[in-house]
């Protein structure tokens, strides 16, 4: 299986709260609600197709708690996210998760790195993680992501949690998709290509008198 990430930010790559207002308060982000104003029918069909394709999932422990509170006990299994989530396997990257309740979950608290290894070396589809900010910046940093997809939304939020950090490994992409919703939502999807070039220093040569 390839590692897939999703992520929705905004121009300035916040990530934090933007479906609804008291969703993610942590550091006084007072701004949540950001993302759904501008995610039209475009954008939920793209998202739509991509759960759908899953063959499992990867989340950090917050994003996993949120998704099993809201998706996980949602009864209509014919909406396409609910229906893949219930339905699919899912593996939490936690050490202090100890009895999930959502059903064919597995928590990976040991050599995380190891075992996201082996499921990747497994026959199928694609492993998707949605959200889960830190645990994206660790697959990241560990060079084990196959494919990310960003949903970049019109809108500056101006504070909240970022992504990816001020500081941080370097990475060059490729891309290999883009497009744009009528509400002005662009879809990119990047492979990570290793490392960037970078414009070198040419030294001026010395002028003749």
């Amino acid at each position: 299986m390839k590692l897939t990430t999703l992520t929705n930010i905004s121009v300035d790559g916040v990530m934090q709260g933007l479906g609804a207002a008291d969703e993610d308060r942590r550091g006084g982000f007072e701004r949540g609600g950001w993302a759904l104003p501008l995610f039209d029918d475009e954008a939920a069909t793209f998202v739509n197709q991509v759960y759908q394709r899953a063959d499992a999932f990867l989340f950090g422990r917050r994003t996993y708690e949120i998704f099993a509170g809201y998706w996980g006990v949602m009864a209509d299994l014919s909406n396409p996210i609910a229906g893949a989530l219930n339905s699919r396997p899912k593996y939490v990257a936690s050490t202090t998760l100890t009895d999930p309740q959502w059903a064919d979950t597995t928590v990976l608290s040991g050599d995380v790195a190891a075992a996201i290894g082996e499921l990747k070396s497994k026959p199928g589809g694609e492993l998707q993680v949605h959200g889960s900010g830190n645990l994206v910046r660790w697959l990241f940093d560990n060079r084990l992501v196959d494919e990310i997809t960003l949903l970049t939304y019109p809108v500056v939020v101006g504070q909240g949690t970022r992504l990816f950090p001020d500081t941080g490994p370097d990475t060059a992409l490729e891309l290999v998709d883009s497009q744009s919703t009528p509400k002005g939502v662009t879809i990119q999807v990047y492979r990570p290509a290793g490392r960037p070039q970078y414009q070198t220093a040419t030294p001026t040569p010395a002028r003749s008198e």
